[in-house]
């Protein structure tokens, strides 16, 4: 099995920063890309940034968010700068993969609470 998980939420003032992170781990073969989703409440969880054999961006944090990857560690990062009040979320790291038992699979974690608010 191939486990995610995340860290760096937490509670941030308008304009701040907050940098996430999310490993990988387990019996993973070959990660094909990485990346960030968002669920605020009532609305439905939408594309942040992923990072693959392309970068992409949701036109609401192009230019404030940065993706990266540290393919040596598995682990994919984003770095949030000038934070608004509504990029609060719960955070869901997503990774595409092909297990060791060669099955390609989407994974999902747990999902961290990033609040942005004076």
């Amino acid at each position: 099995q191939v486990q995610l998980v995340e860290s760096g939420g937490g509670l941030v003032q308008p304009g701040g920063s907050l940098r996430l992170s999310c490993a990988a781990s387990g019996s993973l073969f070959h990660m094909y890309a990485m990346g960030w989703y968002r669920q605020a409440p009532g609305k439905q969880r939408e594309l942040v940034a992923v990072s693959g054999r392309s970068t992409t961006y949701a036109d609401s944090v192009k230019g404030r968010f940065t993706v990266s990857r540290d393919n040596a560690k598995n682990t994919v990062y984003l770095e949030m700068n000038s934070l608004k009040p509504e990029d609060t979320a719960v955070y869901y790291c997503n990774a595409d993969l092909r297990d060791t038992d060669y099955d390609h699979i989407q994974l999902w974690g747990q999902g961290t609470q990033v609040t942005v608010s004076s």
